[in-house]
């Protein structure tokens, strides 16, 4: 909170974490409920409908904060899962060397050169059609698919942050007293880590809600939850943009942009406060 860029972040954060969590509280109405639509259709603001309707008459505002979910769930959840399989595969391959670290970065590379956004699109459409048997079903998807594929990043980096690690005089001690590698890397290497990892997953997290959304917006997303990708492709498809209906689009536009923005200031902001040469630089 000392960083300015920091604070913003945080405090923009906060707002949509509390709107995530209170959604079906704060929504005026359940957007999937019969009763929900009505004759109105892309209608512009209103006492009754602060973010008019969309072409079924139900309430855009409903939707939007219902989406905040989704897309924050995925966003975070496939930042987990590309973290834990880069830190692991950043661990190991520091730590053990030889043959393992070659092969290992060789698939490092490899995943690094491959376009996330195509990869994402087909990978989700082939295994949609498996969406029934997969926890959270096409939302699990989106989260293994945006996770599985994006972890190259971090274990480049843990990589290099391991290898320096590595060859500190206390890491040494621990392995001439023997200590096995788990307990090596348990106690020594992880927790100097942690604080390397927290700040790009916590930009990584942006990046996977850009990707939820890029998917959503393209009809990969769950049918069964309200996005703001999902909401940008509905109001594309009803034609939103020519009929003037701006109240459709444009919100879940502005709040896919913010909250990318504040995970950003955040994942920058930790980056400053870990890293003195980037303190200096500020």
């Amino acid at each position: 909170m000392r960083d300015a860029r920091g604070a913003i972040g945080g405090i923009i954060l906060l707002l949509f974490g509390v709107m995530a969590l209170l959604a079906p509280i704060l929504a005026p109405q359940d957007p999937n409920a019969a009763s929900s639509f009505s004759s109105e259709i892309l209608t512009g603001p209103s006492a009754h409908y602060w973010l008019g309707t969309d072409e079924n008459g139900r309430d855009v505002l409903s939707q939007l904060l219902l989406g905040s979910q989704a897309s924050m769930l995925v966003g975070l959840a496939a930042a987990f899962v590309s973290t834990v399989i880069g830190t692991a595969v950043g661990i190991a391959s520091a730590w053990f060397g030889g043959a393992m670290d070659r092969a290992l970065s060789m698939l490092d590379d490899w995943f690094l050169v491959l376009p996330l956004i195509p990869v994402a699109v087909l990978a989700a459409a082939l295994l949609g059609n498996r969406a029934s048997s997969v926890p959270l079903g096409q939302t699990g998807v989106l989260i293994a698919v945006i996770g599985v594929f994006g972890w190259a990043g971090t274990s480049r980096i843990v990589r290099a942050e391991a290898l320096s690690l590595k060859s500190r005089a206390y890491v040494e001690r621990s392995r001439v007293l023997g200590a096995s590698h788990l307990r090596v890397i348990r106690q020594q290497l992880i927790p100097n880590l942690l604080p390397l990892v927290l700040a790009n997953s916590v930009i990584y997290v942006s990046l996977a809600i850009l990707t939820e959304s890029t998917l959503s917006f393209l009809g990969l997303g769950d049918p069964n939850r309200y996005s703001w990708g999902g909401m940008l492709e509905s109001a594309q498809s009803a034609g939103a943009l020519t009929s003037g209906a701006w109240t459709y689009f444009l919100p879940p536009g502005l709040c896919i942009a913010l909250v990318v923005l504040a995970f950003s200031l955040v994942g920058h902001a930790i980056e400053h406060r870990i890293d003195p040469r980037l303190g200096e630089q500020k």
